[in-house]
């Protein structure tokens, strides 16, 4: 688990890279005392769980989750904090665990340990089942590259192939809530570790072309705007 730590304390930040990396399977990919550079590195990097105090200078940890929890990133957060007066809020977010300071050792690394686990048990969420009169077609979803509403139906491209559903775009986009998907136009989602080239189509919008496919698919000029801003 790819995990990143943030807190404006060195002493408290200290404590935290002690404690998390004593748990198995867990990578510190970063350690910062500001909550800015945090926001920068869950831009660039591959984070799944991030541990970070609540009030801090600037931007605070508070608002660091709310960032997450707004653009649906798949991200889980931990708060550890000296104020409980957050813990509402912190529910509102949906965080995975709200730690109070002073904690120890045990307290954190077991709520480590049980995302870790409840993530081991979420991965068939990693595909996407798919019933059609008598057949039902199962998709890895790291396999699809887009999806485009025409008409009626919709189809779903992968590298080897392309599966006809009736299922909506919003039903859809229901079931594919990690980082790796947006709703690019009205009638598409895509996956932007797929995406190879832009190319402007009209004033507000470009065609994007794909690895491994010919087929092309749409993205608005205030999608691209916020790609560029939280993803490249």
């Amino acid at each position: 688990m790819k995990i990143g730590l943030v807190d404006d304390r060195v002493i408290d930040l200290d404590k935290l890279q002690v404690i998390v990396s004593g748990v198995e399977g867990a990578d510190i990919v970063f350690s910062t005392t500001s909550a800015e550079e945090a926001y920068e590195q869950i831009k660039k990097e591959t984070v799944d769980l991030l541990i970070c105090d609540i009030e801090m200078p600037h931007l605070s940890g508070y608002e660091l989750a709310d960032i997450i929890h707004s653009h649906a990133l798949s991200i889980a957060v931990i708060f550890v904090t000296a104020n409980s007066g957050y813990a509402v809020h912190a529910f509102e977010l949906n965080v995975h665990d709200y730690i109070m300071k002073p904690y120890s050792k045990e307290r954190l690394q077991q709520s480590v340990q049980r995302l870790m686990e409840k993530s081991k048990s979420a991965e068939m969420t990693g595909r996407l089942y798919l019933k059609q009169k008598n057949n039902i077609h199962i998709i890895q979803k790291k396999d699809i590259i887009f999806i485009e509403r025409s008409g009626r139906s919709t189809t779903i491209y992968t590298r080897n192939e392309q599966i006809k559903t009736y299922l909506t775009l919003n039903e859809l986009e229901g079931e594919l809530r990690e980082r790796d998907f947006i709703r690019s136009h009205r009638s598409f989602i895509i996956n932007i570790h797929y995406v190879k080239n832009f190319s402007l189509y009209a004033k507000n919008s470009y065609v994007i072309t794909f690895e491994g496919i010919e087929e092309q698919a749409m993205i608005t000029k205030e999608k691209v705007d916020f790609l560029q801003e939280h993803y490249f």
